[in-house]
């Protein structure tokens, strides 16, 4: 399991690319993660938020785009870091020069959770090979 939520505000619109930045983390955790996160769990969604206050709330063309991954327990802190490090970058990467352009904060939050499941992706992926 590996559950990303990508928030980012409404002022970004036509900024970046949400889709991309949504495969970008999917790949990531498929391609990258030395299997650490089976396919059929990994989830990325996004949130463009409406309403948001930033710092002093003058800053009308400040921005953010937060990251929320939520990942089941038993992945040591060494991998924790390593990917998450790479994660980070990848998506600083993709962003290129938004932060050039405007007042922007990025920020990647990481979180074991303990969860009931019940998923029948995983056998439709079996099915394939």
């Amino acid at each position: 399991m590996a559950h990303a939520t990508v928030e980012w505000t409404a002022n970004l619109e036509g900024e970046f690319d949400p889709p991309g930045l949504l495969a970008l983390i999917a790949a990531e955790m498929r391609e990258r993660s030395g299997g650490m996160f089976p396919v059929g769990g990994i989830r990325v969604r996004a949130i463009r938020l409406t309403d948001y206050v930033i710092a002093d709330g003058e800053g009308t063309d400040d921005a953010f785009i937060n990251i929320d991954v939520k990942m089941g327990a038993g992945r040591d802190a060494a991998f924790r870091k390593a990917f998450f490090d790479q994660m980070f970058a990848a998506v600083r990467a993709f962003l290129g020069d938004l932060f050039e352009r405007r007042p922007l904060a990025l920020s990647l939050y990481v979180e074991e959770a303990e969860g009931w499941k019940h998923n029948t992706i995983h056998q439709r992926l079996a099915a394939k090979k």
